[in-house]
């Protein structure tokens, strides 16, 4: 009884940007991780949070697919405008001072038809970056495979191979896993 009040207690916020659905299907997979051990997350869009005051949370988890080595334009623009907004607001200091108790995860969908998951490791990067500027422990980095919607050559004779339909039950499972382990780590601190 104890622990479902702490969880309870946990404001967690999920913001994604997705264009073929990859990352909805990941941004949904950690919505029901936190929702099997009993938080109720804030889920939104990132066109939709342009209002959302981060640090209201303890947990925020931010989401992208990989276009081209970066996170897609409106996360970019999101995080632009966010920088510009708490830098204003004098919430961005040097050497970046962690604020207590505000933990995030980065999550990131790629095909990486050329490198790999190279292609996908520098967008989760510049969204740790704005993080952790705000002063939030990033405690995960997730990449996720995702198919290459719309491309039949790139979707199978890519660097990973056959990725159609992926993410798939698989990997969302993953997600959903990885998510109830550090909620729950989380909560144990």
């Amino acid at each position: 009884m104890k622990v479902k009040k702490q969880i309870l207690k946990l404001r967690s916020l999920i913001l994604y940007w997705s264009g073929t659905g990859n990352t909805a299907k990941v941004a949904n997979a950690i919505q029901k991780g936190m929702e099997r051990v009993g938080s109720k997350p804030t889920i939104k869009r990132i066109e939709d949070a342009r209002d959302e005051e981060l640090l209201d949370y303890d947990l925020v988890c931010l989401g992208s697919p990989s276009h081209m080595f970066i996170p897609a334009e409106p996360v970019l623009r999101f995080i632009k405008e966010k920088m510009i907004d708490y830098g204003k607001r004098g919430f961005i200091k040097p050497c970046a001072p962690k604020v207590r108790g505000k933990h995030a995860v980065v999550f990131c969908t790629y095909s990486g038809p050329h490198t790999g998951i190279d292609e996908a490791i520098p967008a989760g990067k510049c969204m740790r970056q704005f993080l952790e500027h705000l002063g939030f422990e990033v405690l995960a980095e997730w990449y996720v495979v995702g198919e290459f919607h719309g491309n039949e050559l790139l979707s199978t004779k890519g660097r990973l191979g056959n990725i159609k339909g992926r993410p798939n039950v698989q990997d969302l499972a993953c997600v959903e896993e990885d998510t109830v382990k550090l909620v729950n780590k989380l909560l144990k601190e």
